[in-house]
């Protein structure tokens, strides 16, 4: 397995086993993975939408993480394991594609 596949499996085992865990664990997994999704996305040249960025849940169960419950937790680490996954698979298939703003 990958360096990133393990880190997948590892927030997925963490977030069936949130309550084994302390805050200052789900913050450190979280932020380690708001990083590992800026640097997939900068290696595909993807560039978040202002104010829709789906890493914005992600950094705010992280900093919060001694105030929210568990159940937060437990979303946002299956959250950023499937962002990973997602932007890995990108990665490694060569798939392609553009993004575009919709004007509403």
């Amino acid at each position: 397995m990958s360096t990133t596949t393990d880190f997948i499996a590892e927030l997925v085992r963490a977030a069936n086993e949130v309550e084994k865990l302390s805050s200052y664990e789900v913050s450190r997994m979280l932020d380690r993975s708001v990083n590992t999704i800026r640097e997939l996305r900068h290696e595909l040249g993807i560039v978040p939408v202002q104010g829709r960025d789906a890493l914005t849940y992600i950094s705010t169960v992280s900093a919060g993480a001694a105030q929210v419950p568990n159940e937060e937790w437990y979303h946002g680490l299956l959250h950023a394991a499937e962002m990973i996954r997602d932007l890995h698979i990108v990665r490694d298939t060569g798939t392609e594609f553009r993004i575009s703003e919709v004007e509403s």
